[in-house]
C-alpha cells in the first residue's frame, strides 16, 4: 500500500490506497488465513500476505505500507506481507527479527488510538498518531510529500471521502490515484481503495476494486 489516511474520533476511520504492479496476482478481501481466524483483508497470491488486515472482533486494523531505507540481505528476506497480520492478531508490534525486513510503515489502529512502527532497517520508531487526520506515504508522516501537501487538507475538511478517489488515474508525484507506465512495459498502479471504521460497537469494511470494469 502507498498511502494510508487516518481520522480518529467515533467511528476512527481509515482509508488505503494500495498501489502496484499490475501483473502481480491477488484476490480481493476474505478469510484467507486458516492460522489467522476471523481475520479479513486482501490476499496477494505471490507471497501471501496483505497489505491491510482487519479483526473485527477485536475492533482492530493493521496496514502496512513499503518504506524507504537500507533492503535486508537478499539471501535472507522475508515477505512484509505477514506483519499486518500479526499485528492486528496480537495487537502489538510483531515480535520477529526485524534484519530480515525490507524497510516499512505498520499502521496498528483500534478504537482507543493508533500507533505507527517504522522500520528503516536499521532502527524501530514507534510514535502514536495525533488526534484528527494523519497522512501516512511511503516516507512515512511527511509534510513534503508532495501527496500529503496536496492531499490531507482535503481530507481534512472533506466530509465524504470518497469524493476525493474518483477521477482519471495520473502519473503526477501528487497524485492520489495514480497509473505509470514503466520503461520496461510493467504498469503500476492504483488497483483498490479499502475503507475502514473502527468502533467499540463494531466495524465496517468496504473494498473498492479500481480494476473492475464499470459497465461489468
Amino acid at each position: 500500500m502507498c498511502t494510508l489516511i487516518v481520522k480518529t474520533g467515533r467511528p476512527l476511520t481509515l482509508m488505503g490506497v494500495r498501489d502496484e504492479h499490475t501483473d502481480r496476482p491477488w484476490e480481493g478481501p476474505g478469510e484467507h488465513w486458516p492460522e489467522y481466524p476471523g481475520v479479513i483483508g486482501g490476499l496477494d497470491l505471490k507471497a501471501g500476505g496483505t497489505w491491510l488486515a482487519v479483526h473485527p472482533a477485536a475492533r482492530r486494523a493493521a496496514a502496512l505500507l513499503n518504506g524507504r531505507g537500507r533492503a535486508a540481505p537478499e539471501t535472507a528476506r522475508i515477505s512484509r506481507g505477514d506483519l499486518a497480520l500479526r499485528a492486528v492478531t496480537t495487537g502489538g508490534m510483531p515480535r520477529v527479527p526485524l534484519a530480515g525486513y525490507d524497510p516499512f510503515h505498520l499502521v496498528l489502529a483500534e478504537p482507543s488510538g493508533v500507533r505507527l512502527f517504522s522500520w528503516d532497517g536499521v532502527r524501530l520508531a514507534t510514535a502514536e498518531l495525533d488526534e484528527g487526520v494523519s497522512m501516512v506515504v511511503n516516507t512515512g508522516l511527511d509534510p513534503a510529500s508532495e501527496r500529503v501537501a496536496g492531499f490531507l487538507p482535503r481530507f481534512e475538511s472533506s466530509a465524504d471521502w470518497r469524493e476525493l478517489i474518483t477521477g482519471e488515474p495520473s502519473d503526477d508525484p501528487g497524485a492520489l490515484i495514480v497509473r505509470h507506465e514503466l520503461p520496461d512495459g510493467r504498469v503500476f498502479a492504483s488497483l483498490s481503495v479499502m475503507t475502514v471504521e473502527l468502533d467499540p460497537g463494531g466495524v465496517t469494511y468496504e473494498f473498492t476494486d479500481l480494476t473492475a470494469d464499470p459497465d461489468r
